[in-house]
């Protein structure tokens, strides 16, 4: 009912009690007419009811009838059967009779109850008081027990079975209180019980894992206790046999162990098991152990009940059979099975306490545990643990194999990866009931190191337990058990060796400093004899402790700790005062130290720790017994002779003498073949013993001269005549290797020597015989090869000997180094002596000796060098014949020598004594020239060196600049680099040059001249090189300069190398650019044509800026001085020689800055050159100068003229004016420069070009140089000059330069009568005109220049070109006015018989009609220039190309200015071969457009050119008035005017060219052809034009028209006239527009002619009478008379 609400349950008992229960139940008993919902909602409410006593007692048991009832009919499943028990629970909870009496329905005995009434009476017998039923439900249910079969109805009575077991045992408990007697005796309750078991065992299969048997177990366990023990001790096998199958099927185990433990604990109950149970005792121990074996799930309660099961029933079994399940557990625990040993320890732990402690007990048990110990299984260990702590409370430890276990837990206790922490707990735990004597003496043992840390805090914490406790531990027992437990001794020595490293393990110190503490003291049994050691301690300890917190390992002083615990150990020992005591202490230390080989630094300390102990006996004999002790020990080890070094030298700070005498008497074995025990030795080890002992001995007298603080000094010469005497007094043979062991011992005692100052003040004769001895082993060692390092050592002790004295005299120093230096640089290369040795690590070992052999070398130099820095020169000399020679290595270690020297010596800064280089000069050339030898290593071994002298020298240098007070130079070290020098011997000279005087550096030049011809191309280049470097920087302080020239020229012309030419001739450029003076003019004076070598050197000066210049500025004045003299008969030679020297700097230069510096000026100085040498008329096979022509090609021989001009060119090339040459050689200016008489127009041209390609700058400078040249007396450079002078005017920036009177300069030049300076003049002034501002002063001139219009050709020329430039140029309305001031003198040259003036002129006009159009011209100016119309079409006529194209460039702007446009296009694109087509066309044009008059005009203006001298224009003018007379209508003419152009043709019948006759013959019968023709007009424009007339009413004159004018119409008004035609022709214009608006454009028929006349061909913006006449009036049309 727990799934209804209040109100639901109210609700449903309202339902039910308005129901008649009787109907419920008599509806019940018939199947089916209740649903099941019905049935299960009416159930629930009589649960209610029931449990609330609502029902009566009679309807509770028809309630229970008829519930059992259903449940046998309708057997409900699921909900409704479980509500049917409950409802059953609900009546046996008030009436169990009533219920359980339901079972016994004796009706149905054959067949199974319903399991819910079985489940029901199951629960009523837990839980109620069913005494009185027990007998006959027992009875009932062994009946029905065969019957089941269905896992339902099996549990269904086991559920009964157990609740009547369970209520049996209650019953027959006598201590249990009962509300009633049962129903059945106890002996009827043991025979149902066994009755029931069988059952069973015998019906029931239970085979298999289910519920079933699982509830069988329990109720068996239970029946075990109803079964009288005597019986169930006779079923103990078959039960054994049979749980035994049931674990088989792999029932939960827990159900198993409960069955096992109620089995028996119920026959432990009788006090005894039986023979059975012991007789299967293994087999049930078995099961057991397996279900101990199984996981604990904590969760799960049956998982933990199981173990807890077992371990009690194993617990009885004890009880029962102690030895036999000791032996059964032991039998486990030795299992290979870790699982079941785990299981039999865990019970063993259990079951321990009940076993009797026997000897023979403990036996096994030690002998079990050993072996598993032994076995070490993982999953063992805590299980083992737990049972070893077990053993240890048993006192188990102190059996005789009780350290074996200690042991093991020590070693589980370490810190290990594979110990769990709480193992490692577990074995903590376990080691705190260890003795503490055996507890400090296992942490004491070396195998325990990793668990020190715990041990020694667990010893201490017993120690501190004890003392509170009153048991001082003074660890007495020590003392008599030794064997057993750690001395004393070895106690404090044990733990103040672990507090040396403090922190390993974080607490290695602090862990033994306060396990020391705490168990002080440790000399003694009683603590009063020896307190002060206790009060050191307590005082000195804690402090210790104190640093340790205060350090961490990064911060803690390791020696100054080791310091401190030595301190420490010493204090001790003196507070013990104890000589036995410290005996057995030494003893100790010297057991340790034989035995004591792990770590080196600990063994070290252990020496030392010797040595303080011994230090403080006072006992004489001890200290040389214990010396003798342990100079005895062993020696072979190279740690073990230092250890003993430092004990003996510590020992030595308060027995000095003692322990020398010692050292006497032990080195004897080296020298006394009598004691010695060295010869005892097999002889093959003896020579290794002899040395063994030597180095001990000298290793331990260098210890003691660190140690002894000059106290030995005063023994030191003995102990070096003992050192001399165990060479020479040996007593093995004198091989290589005792020189070794020999000098390998010296070493270590002679490298501790020479670092104590303090002996540098005494005298130890001995040294010089060391020394010698040193040289002599040097000079005996082989050159050929190297095998030891005899050498090596020998340098370092005479290194080490270097400040004792007596010092080395001179002589012995020399013949020392010359002896070093020989037996070190004199051994075969590095692959020699590779390639002699057996292995490749053989050869490296080889290398590595050799390179510590040059080391030794080098320090020995050091050495000597501070001795003696004054010496440094003549160290370096004793090199030179390993530096010159011919071996590579030789060279280079010699090098490698030098550089190493000079390095040190630089290093050595401020030193006050100087270095003198009397022989600087041939050091640095030998050096530089090192700097490029053929071996790489060589070169930078060089450049070392190189850089080390030079610090030397600068420090030399400012330290003689700081002494004299002036300022330092500061940093300029930092300017070179050994990077710097290296195969860079021009930085070598430059860094140098300043510290050669002039001898030295002309020596030095000399010197390395020498070296140009070496047969190495590398060494030739560096001598080359250093030369060249030199001139750079010190060219100008040269002497013997002459002599150096001849010696550089004489060695160019060998065969030199390449590389090394080149670089002479870049000295040779130095040397010229510093001695200009002097080099030059000896190469100036060699003979014409020079060889290669000599143009090679010109050429060269041109590629350095300094040179060239000096150079150019000497060659310039050169020319300059020279031309300007009286000039010989003879050519002079050195103007020629200067002209080629220029054409070979020039032809390369690389100099461009340079030319353009000196550009003006040596243009103009060879420009003179050049007029000069072609005004002598110097023969063209002449050759000074010859050019290569490049490769395969032949080389170009130059006269002096073409050389001249050759020099011009290369001075614009050079100076990168490459224009100015395109344009000389476009406009020929070479030829003209070759001609005396063109020379100044090739100037002219020249200077046009540079004009258009050069800076401004250029330009000015030009100009200020030619200003000074204008009045020059040397007529060659006055023409050159003002000659560039006018043409410079060209540019805009030259023409208005300020304060310049150009104008007057040029005025003053034309009116000279020399034509050229006319010429000159004129083109200035043209130029001039080219500039605004010019134009008011220029105008005044043009009637001054008119004049020269009729001059010769270039003056006219010049004449025309400067008006058209004053016109061109000109301002305003001064255009027309000066153009109208010059056209009647411009007229003619158009004609002019000299082509040049006619194309100027032509040109010029041209250019004029195109400015004056710009100004609209009047009718008077007009009228001028209709007159140049005739001229310019009979020049068309011109077979002269460029006459042809000025004409119709004149014409073109002719035609533009009177605005006849149509014949603009065709002037435009005229052609040489089409002129006759443009002078018919323009004919053509002119009759049908100008009037008759104008016509005559220009007829008549023909008329003068039949009388030209020039054919061509006699027959322009035949053909112009032949195709005139062809297109007008001659018929219209007056006869008169037609008689005069016939007369005027008649004159030419007779003309000399015989074209002309026949021209002229032709054309006067075309001219009567034309006028008898006599054609009528047939045009429609005639016949329109006679039509106007007829309407306007007008008469057409039938009056023939004048050609030319009479005197009779002279006298009318030309203006009038001039009206009437353009009235007219207006009226007839405008008639042409308006009929070209509505018809078809039609020709124009005049006279005879057809004109063709197209809107194209029309003006464009001027009607035909502005075409015509300059005058434009109008008059009255009545005025105009029209004759067509």
């Amino acid at each position: 009912m727990a799934g209804f609400s209040e109100t639901d349950k109210r609700d449903l008992e309202y339902n039910i009690s308005g129901r008649n229960i009787k109907n419920f139940m008599e509806a019940l008993q018939v199947a089916g007419q209740l649903s099941a919902d019905n049935v299960l909602q009416t159930l629930k409410l009589l649960e209610v009811k029931i449990l609330n006593n609502e029902l009566e007692t009679p309807l509770c048991q028809k309630v229970t009838d008829l519930i059992v009832g259903y449940l046998r009919k309708m057997k409900p499943e699921g909900e409704l059967e479980e509500m049917c028990t409950a409802v059953l629970m609900a009546l046996g909870s008030q009436f169990p009779g009533m219920v359980i009496t339901k079972l016994w329905d004796r009706q149905r005995v054959r067949k199974l109850p319903p399991r819910g009434l079985l489940v029901t009476v199951g629960k009523l017998s837990l839980c109620q008081d069913i005494a009185r039923y027990i007998d006959a439900t027992w009875e009932y249910i062994l009946r029905i027990l065969r019957m089941a079969k269905e896992e339902d109805d099996m549990l269904a009575i086991c559920h009964v079975l157990y609740g009547l077991v369970v209520s049996t045992q209650k019953h027959l408990d006598p201590a249990a209180k009962h509300e009633g007697a049962m129903d059945i005796r106890e002996e009827a309750v043991a025979i149902k019980a066994y009755q029931t078991l069988r059952v069973l065992f015998n019906r029931w299969s239970l085979k298999s894992k289910d519920k079933v048997t699982e509830q069988v177990l329990v109720v068996i366990g239970r029946l075990f206790y109803l079964i009288p023990p005597f019986k169930l001790k006779n079923q103990v096998n078959w039960l054994t046999r049979w749980l035994m199958s049931v674990i088989s099927t792999k029932v939960t185990p827990f159900y198993i162990s409960q069955c096992i433990f109620q089995l028996v604990d119920a026959l432990a109950l009788s006090g005894c098991g039986g023979i059975n149970l012991e007789y299967q005792l293994e087999n049930i121990t078995d099961m057991l152990f397996n279900q101990l074996n199984e996981k604990v799930n904590n969760s799960d309660s049956h998982s933990v009940l199981n173990h807890s099961l077992a371990q009690r029933a194993f617990c009885i079994l004890t009880k029962l059979y102690s030895d036999q399940v000791v032996f059964l557990l032991q039998k486990t625990m030795e299992s290979k099975d870790p699982a079941k040993t785990v299981s039999a320890l865990q019970v063993f732990v259990d079951v321990f306490q009940e076993v009797p402690q026997t000897e023979k007990l403990q036996s096994k048990v030690m002998h079990s545990v050993i072996n598993m110990i032994q076995e070490d299984f993982e999953p063992v260990r805590k299980p083992l643990l737990n049972f070893i702590e077990m053993l240890g409370q048993h006192n188990y430890f102190a059996l005789p194999l009780g350290d074996i276990i200690i042991n093991y837990i020590v070693k589980l206790s370490q810190s290990d990866s594979s110990n769990e922490e709480d193992i490692r707990i577990m074995c903590f735990k376990i080691l705190k009931m260890v003795s503490l004597p055996k507890l400090v003496t296992l942490a004491c043992e070396p195998n325990n190191i990793s668990v020190f840390v715990p041990l020694s805090k667990i010893a201490s914490e017993m120690a501190v337990r004890a003392r509170l406790l009153g048991h001082v531990p003074y660890l007495s027992s020590f003392h008599h058990r030794p064997a057993q437990f750690i001395s004393p001794q070895k106690l404090m020595i044990h733990l103040v060796m672990l507090s040396r490293k403090p922190y390993r393990e974080k607490e290695f110190g602090t862990s033994s400093l306060r396990l020391l503490h705490t168990l002080h003291p440790i000399t003694s049994r009683h603590p009063v004899i020896y307190s002060n050691v206790g009060q050191l301690w307590m005082k000195a300890i804690p402090q210790m402790l104190q640093i340790l917190d205060d350090h961490t390992e990064k911060n803690l002083n390791q020696n100054e700790w080791e310091g401190r615990l030595l301190q420490f150990s010493s204090q001790s020992l003196v507070a013990i005062d104890d000589d036995n005591w410290l005996e057995h202490l030494v003893r100790v230390v010297l057991e340790k130290i034989s035995y004591f080989s792990d770590d080196d630094k600990e063994k070290a300390f252990l020496y030392k720790f010797f040595g303080f102990t011994l230090r403080t006996s006072r006992k004489i004999s001890l200290v040389k017994t214990m010396l003798s002790s342990i100079l005895q020990t062993a020696h072979k080890e190279l740690q073990e002779r230092e250890g003993i070094a430092v004990a003996l030298s510590i020992v030595s700070m308060k027995h000095l003498t003692t322990v020398l005498d010692q050292l006497e008497v032990y080195s004897a074995a080296l020298t006394d073949k009598n004691s010695s025990s060295i010869l005892q030795l097999m002889k093959e080890h003896q020579q290794r013993e002899w040395g063994l002992v030597c180095n001990t001995v000298y290793l331990s007298y260098s210890k003691i001269i660190l140690e002894s603080k000059g106290a030995i000094f005063m023994h030191l010469d003995a102990i070096l005549a003992l050192v001399l005497q165990h060479y020479h007094n040996c007593i093995v043979e004198k091989d290589k290797n005792l020189k070794l062991y020999y000098l390998n011992a010296l070493t270590t005692l002679t490298s501790i020597l020479s670092s104590q100052r303090k002996a540098f003040q005494f005298k130890f004769p001995h040294k010089l015989d060391i020394v010698n001895l040193m040289v002599e082993l040097i000079r005996e060692e082989p050159l050929n090869f190297i095998s030891s390092s005899i050498r090596q050592m020998a340098m370092n002790i005479v290194t080490d000997f270097r400040n004792l004295r007596p010092l080395l005299e001179i002589e012995e120093r020399t013949e020392l180094l010359r002896t070093c230096f020989k037996g070190v640089l004199c051994l075969p290369p590095r692959d020699i002596l590779c390639k002699e040795a057996s292995s490749s690590k053989e050869a490296q070992a080889k290398l590595v000796l050799f390179k510590e052999t040059l080391e030794s070398l080098l320090r020995l130099m050091e050495t000597l060098i501070i001795e003696m820095p004054t010496r440094i020169q003549y160290c370096l000399e004793l090199l030179d014949t390993w530096l010159n020679s011919q071996k590579d290595n030789e060279r280079e270690r010699a090098m490698w020598c030098t550089a190493r020297i000079l390095g040190f010596t630089a290093k050595m800064n401020n030193f006050k004594t100087e270095i003198e280089f009397t022989r600087l000069g041939r050091l640095v050339r030998l050096l530089a020239i090192r700097c490029h030898d053929p071996v790489d290593n060589i070169c930078f071994l060089s450049s070392q060196a190189v850089y080390n002298l030079y610090c030397i020298l600068l420090q030399q240098k400012q330290m003689g600049r700081k002494a004299q007070g002036l300022w330092e130079e500061e940093g300029k070290h930092e300017v070179y680099s050994a990077n710097v020098f290296y195969n860079n011997t021009f930085e070598i000279a430059k860094a140098f040059a300043e510290y050669f005087t002039q001898m030295q550096l002309t020596t030095l030049v000399l010197t390395a001249m020498e070296g140009l011809t070496d047969s190495r191309a590398k060494l030739s280049l560096a001598a080359a090189q250093l030369i060249s470097g030199v001139m750079q920087e010190r060219g100008r302080d040269m002497i013997k300069i002459e002599e150096i020239v001849e010696g550089i020229l004489e060695l160019l012309n060998l065969q030199l190398e390449p590389s090394t030419k080149e670089e002479i001739f870049r000295a040779m450029c130095l040397l010229a650019g510093n001695n200009t003076h002097i080099v030059v003019p000896m190469l100036l004076n060699r003979p014409l044509p020079w060889d290669r070598t000599n143009l090679a050197l010109w050429n060269v000066f041109g590629t350095r800026r300094e040179t060239t210049i000096n150079v150019l500025q000497l060659l310039i004045g050169i020319l300059e001085n020279l031309h300007s003299k009286e000039e010989t008969k003879e050519m002079a030679f050195q103007p020629v020689a200067v002209a080629c020297a220029l054409c070979e700097m020039l032809s390369g230069s690389l100099c461009q800055e340079a030319i353009q510096e000196l550009y003006p000026r040596l243009l103009l100085a060879v420009l003179s050159h050049l007029y000069w040498v072609i005004e002598q008329n110097a023969p063209q096979k002449m050759v000074v100068y010859s050019k290569d022509g490049g490769p395969g090609s032949k080389s170009k021989p130059f006269d002096p003229t073409s050389c001249a001009l050759e020099a011009v060119k290369l001075v614009l090339l050079a100076a990168a004016y490459d224009g100015v040459v395109s344009y000389a050689n476009q406009h020929c200016c070479w030829d003209l420069l070759s001609c005396p008489k063109f020379y100044y127009i090739g100037i002219m041209d020249l200077t046009s070009g540079i004009v258009k390609n050069c800076e401004p700058a250029i330009l000015h400078r030009i100009l200020n140089l030619v200003r000074n040249l204008l009045s020059s007396f040397d007529v060659r450079r006055k023409i050159l000059a003002r000659t560039f002078y006018a043409q410079l005017l060209w540019h805009r920036s030259v023409a208005q330069t300020l304060g310049q009177d150009f104008l007057g300069n040029l005025i003053r030049w034309i009116k000279e009568p020399n034509l050229i300076m006319q010429e000159v003049g004129l083109r200035g002034i043209s130029n001039l005109a080219l500039h605004p501002g010019q134009s008011r002063s220029l105008k005044s001139l043009v009637p001054f220049l008119r004049d020269f219009l009729k001059s010769e050709v270039r003056v006219t020329v010049e004449a025309v070109k400067s008006l058209r430039n004053i016109i061109c140029h000109g301002q305003g309305e001064d255009t027309k006015v000066v153009f109208s001031s010059i056209s009647k003198q411009l007229w003619p040259l158009i004609n002019d018989e000299r082509d040049q003036v006619r194309i100027a002129a032509t040109a010029a006009l041209g250019h004029m009609l195109y400015r004056v159009d710009k100004f609209k011209p009047g009718s008077t100016l007009r009228k001028e220039i209709y007159t140049f119309l005739v001229p310019l079409l009979l020049s068309f006529q011109d077979n002269n190309a460029e006459v042809v194209k000025a004409c119709g460039g004149a014409l073109t702007k002719w035609t533009k200015v009177i605005g006849w446009s149509s014949l603009t296009q065709m002037f435009q694109h005229t052609t040489l071969s089409d002129h006759m087509q443009v002078l018919e066309e323009t004919c053509k044009y002119l009759v049908s457009t100008c009037k008759k008059q104008f016509l005559g005009e220009l007829l008549r203006q023909s008329f003068d050119f039949l009388k030209s001298p020039w054919p061509f224009l006699r027959a322009a003018a035949i053909t112009f008035i032949g195709l005139t007379a062809k297109k007008i209508n001659m018929n219209n003419i007056h006869e008169d005017d037609v008689q005069l152009l016939k007369n005027a043709l008649e004159s030419l019948r007779n003309d000399p060219v015989e074209s002309i006759q026949s021209l002229v013959n032709t054309t006067l019968t075309n001219i009567d052809k034309y006028v008898k023709a006599g054609l009528v007009p047939t045009s429609k424009m005639s016949r329109l034009s006679i039509n106007l007339f007829k309407v306007s009413g007008m008469k057409a004159s039938e009056k023939k028209k004048r050609l030319f004018k009479t005197v009779r119409r002279e006298r009318d008004d030309e203006d009038s006239q001039k009206n009437k035609v353009w009235n007219w022709l207006q009226t007839l214009n405008s008639l042409r527009s308006w009929r070209s608006g509505r018809v078809k454009i039609t020709p124009l028929i005049v006279g005879d002619l057809q004109t063709t006349s197209t809107g194209s061909q029309a003006p464009n913006s001027k009607s035909p009478s502005e075409e015509t006449e300059p005058v434009q009036k109008k008059v009255a049309p009545e005025s105009l008379t029209v004759n067509i």
